[in-house]
């Protein structure tokens, strides 16, 4: 007779301290077998050194190692989730399967479809809340529909905070209770992905940082933010501890960002069809340019505005974009060049380490001014005023653009002022038709 387990399947959680999902599993009474699937579906659509697989892998190799020291290891396989999960099920007496829930429209499809093959094999789906604080109905208007301003959501979202919502759970003191079974843990290579040169940056949370943020976090010279979005990410730190951390300080606004973090995912929970069509339908009008030859400029950081193409070829080698200029490479885009938002968009979702749908769709809308709660589409940032706020002495600017004021860098794509007048026409004329 076949031994009788629970599966903890990981996927945006790699950690195996303080994650909700994980706990519960460990506390079943049964022995636990974690598992992380490579989905192919999704990594078929990524370049082969892709850094955010790389990451993946290493941060599964330091939980395998960890396991390793309990006689337990991670089951790691590469496939169809649905595939996947049929073969464990035919290979091992599986009475429920563990996970945490996941908002983004695939993966709520794909849950759906494994929750309807256990239901058939008479296996148990439990989920929990675990990569938020809140979530889907939870921080709602009094009639229950959902916020779509930033500040009311975030008034009540403080308003319903207890400790309980924030406090941590241990995960490590059932460690006893992980399957002593050693899995074999294929390499990058046997997933048909090489390393990458391009790495995830460890996350600071010092008090000094999160005193500091709202001082520091707007000049990209200055190391003043925390790179804890690709973790939170990919959950190799828990939403809770970020808070915590968050409320330990005085200036609350980096508390502040982390609920925009939430706000923009119960947005994509409640209107998925915002990943490809305009929050605010009244600017499905606009005739964008699209120009290809002017967003492969953008692309590669050849627009010949410093600010913008420091922050595109910072994106290009690093995977990061300090927070500020994306603001200011995404509103050149679509106000400057007059090119969709959904252009850039799926370039900084094919080049950021912290790609997040919810953060990407949501901030490209907010400047493109077609989203909730977004900038007026008559906000247009001035690129060049931009440096003499934020980067004055060129630091940030040199670092990036090794060409900055030879003879080799281009002249300016467009002039600022014809660019400026361009938009506000093309938007009042969508909206007016």
């Amino acid at each position: 007779m076949k031994d009788n387990y629970v599966l903890f399947w990981h996927r945006r959680d790699l950690r195996i301290e303080d994650n909700i999902g994980l706990h519960h599993a460990l506390k079943s009474g049964k022995k636990v077998i974690p598992l992380f699937i490579f989905d192919s579906d999704i990594l078929e659509k990524l370049p082969k050194d892709d850094a955010r697989v790389t990451f993946i892998h290493e941060e599964l190799t330091k939980i395998n190692k960890t396991l390793k020291n309990h006689d337990a290891s991670v089951m790691v396989k590469h496939g169809k989730p649905l595939e996947v999960l049929k073969e464990i099920i035919a290979a091992h007496e599986i009475s429920e399967i563990y996970t945490n829930h996941d908002y983004e429209p695939y993966a709520i499809a794909r849950d759906k479809e494994v929750g309807e093959l256990l239901v058939s094999k008479n296996i148990e789906f439990k989920t929990f809340k675990d990569q938020v604080i809140f979530e889907r109905d939870e921080v709602v208007k009094a009639d229950g529909d959902p916020y779509i301003i930033y500040t009311p959501y975030s008034k009540k979202w403080l308003e319903k905070l207890t400790k309980d919502d924030y406090a941590s759970v241990d995960c490590a003191s059932h460690y006893k209770n992980y399957a002593k079974l050693s899995f074999d843990f294929p390499s990058l290579e046997d997933i048909g992905f090489t390393a990458s040169d391009i790495k995830v940056l460890p996350y600071t949370m010092t008090e000094n940082i999160i005193d500091n943020y709202e001082d520091t976090r707007n000049f990209p010279a200055i190391e003043g933010t925390s790179r804890l979005s690709p973790h939170l990410r990919f959950g190799t730190i828990s939403a809770r501890r970020c808070v915590q951390n968050g409320l330990e300080s005085e200036n609350n606004i980096f508390l502040k960002e982390l609920i925009w973090r939430e706000f923009f995912m119960q947005i994509l929970w409640h209107f998925p069809k915002s990943v490809t069509n305009n929050f605010k339908s009244k600017y499905d009008g606009i005739k964008w340019r699209n120009n290809e030859d002017e967003y492969k400029a953008w692309c590669e950081g050849k627009t010949g505005y410093p600010l913008v193409d420091a922050g595109m070829r910072e994106l290009n080698e690093s995977g990061y974009m300090h927070n500020r200029v994306r603001m200011v490479t995404a509103s050149f885009l679509c106000k400057h060049l007059l090119i969709d938002w959904k252009w850039g968009e799926a370039y900084f979702a094919e080049k950021l380490l912290d790609f997040d749908l919810a953060q990407n769709v949501g901030n490209w809308q907010w400047v493109a001014g077609t989203g909730c709660d977004s900038s007026p589409y008559f906000r247009i940032f001035n690129p060049t005023s931009q440096i003499k706020k934020f980067d004055k002495d060129h630091e940030y600017i040199k670092k990036w653009v090794e060409d900055y004021q030879e003879l080799t860098y281009p002249s300016p794509i467009v002039e600022h002022k014809f660019a400026r007048e361009r938009c506000l026409s093309a938007y009042k004329s969508g909206i007016e038709n």
